[in-house]
């Protein structure tokens, strides 16, 4: 790090990083027009079944959501919009064309991912407003007589905040260290674990404590072995060289790396989301409902027992094989070695390595399903083995790989860059 420190480039990029994500740090304290934060900090607080929903958007955004912010919806309707167009290019002839005109191609493609996130974004704000407004927490919202203005103010005013942080974000990848957009989240989230730990480590006792942090640093060491976990499929390659009307042949080997948890955390937000709907939706019908059957959702999708856990596992499992296959095809792998000349020892190019790459990455998602799975319900038996209930200490899944995915990858650039200029690294 000293090293890094001392080449004039690299303490430019990180200082650029490092004023950027303080920049970031100050929009997440300027309020929405018309915000009330006390009554916010009440609904966080309180038993309210969409709060949980809020408080998850809270921890991701930095106390951005708990301060009625600008920042309040953090990067997340990019992250929506950039999945959506994932989802969108092998069904799009158009896009499936650009993913492979090279570098043009994806920055078009990224464009398209900025208008879409405008869009996206006013409709969360207006939507996360509608359900603070039932919760009593903000009020006069519609588009209809006088409260029309301050509502149009309030969701211009996040979905900004929304394009700022994503152009900071680009600011970061472009002048900085790592994925700027992915930095924002993690400092988000990191910036709020020491007051989150604070809180909820006053209430218990020593010997509770030290349990739940052991039972955390196993969950966040399997977290760092399966991100960097890799299946490498041994590849040959023959190129031949026409030099002074004569034929030279070359050959060389290399690998293909194919990663156990190939799908990240996209379908763990999935999951997630799929899971807080119902609650949510039958939240607005408890007052109303003399059956009882909407107290009876709500209860059932609480993440207090069994019946959401096991759901989440399994709902994580099957969503990671369909991301994953998806993304899997984009790739076309097959096709990309046959092209370029090369092979793998002992198979056919063509459709019997489609196949066999087809069989390797299915045989490889299951151990990334699995993965993804346990560490979902960690949370939850972490609860039970330590017998420490409040959320004040309870860090999502989601929140824990996006924390070490990018502190890996932030770290990686570093130590290409200091390797790019002869100095020893600091990763073994």
């Amino acid at each position: 790090m000293i090293d890094a420190f001392r080449q004039t480039d690299l303490r430019r990029k990180m200082l650029i990083t490092l004023g950027i994500l303080v920049i970031f740090r100050f929009v997440a304290h300027v309020p929405v027009p018309g915000a009330n934060a006390a009554a916010m900090n009440d609904y966080l607080g309180g038993n309210d079944p969409t709060g949980s929903l809020f408080g998850m958007l809270d921890l991701f955004s930095g106390s951005a959501m708990r301060n009625m912010s600008v920042a309040a919806m953090g990067v997340y309707p990019y992250i929506t919009a950039t999945i959506i167009m994932q989802l969108m290019v092998p069904v799009i002839p158009r896009l499936r064309d650009l993913s492979h005109e090279g570098e043009s191609g994806r920055a078009r493609i990224n464009i398209y991912t900025h208008w879409m996130t405008v869009p996206l974004a006013m409709l969360q704000a207006y939507s996360q407003l509608i359900i603070l407004q039932r919760s009593s927490v903000v009020s006069n919202i519609g588009f209809s007589g006088g409260d029309a203005l301050p509502t149009i103010s309030m969701i211009i005013a996040m979905t900004a905040g929304t394009m700022f942080l994503v152009w900071l974000g680009e600011l970061i990848t472009e002048y900085g260290i790592g994925n700027g957009v992915s930095l924002i989240i993690f400092a988000g989230i990191v910036c709020t674990l020491p007051k989150l730990v604070g809180q909820g480590a006053l209430a218990h006792n020593a010997l509770g404590l030290v349990l739940f942090v052991i039972l955390a640093l196993v969950v966040l060491v399997t977290i760092i072995v399966f991100t960097e976990a890799q299946r490498r499929i041994p590849v040959q390659y023959a190129r031949s060289l026409y030099r002074g009307g004569r034929v030279y042949r070359q050959s060389g080997g290399t690998h293909i790396p194919m990663r156990v948890n190939q799908a990240g955390m996209i379908p763990i937000i999935f999951a997630m989301s799929f899971l807080m709907m119902p609650g949510i939706i039958a939240g607005f019908f408890t007052n109303a409902d003399k059956t009882n059957f909407a107290s009876h959702v709500v209860n059932l999708f609480s993440q207090y027992g069994w019946f959401y856990w096991i759901l989440y596992f399994f709902l994580t499992v099957a969503l990671t094989f369909f991301y994953t296959t998806v993304i899997f095809q984009q790739q076309n792998l097959a096709d990309t070695l046959q092209k370029q000349g090369a092979f793998i020892p002992g198979i056919r190019p063509g459709k019997a390595t489609d196949q066999y790459l087809s069989r390797l990455n299915n045989r490889i998602t299951w151990g990334g399903a699995l993965f993804l799975g346990i560490v979902t319900i960690s949370p939850f038996i972490i609860q039970k083995i330590s017998g420490i209930q409040e959320a004040q200490l309870q860090l999502p899944a989601i929140g824990m790989i996006i924390v070490v995915g990018v502190a890996l990858d932030t770290m990686r650039q570093l130590e290409a860059q200091l390797l790019m200029r002869n100095y020893e690294g600091f990763l073994k």
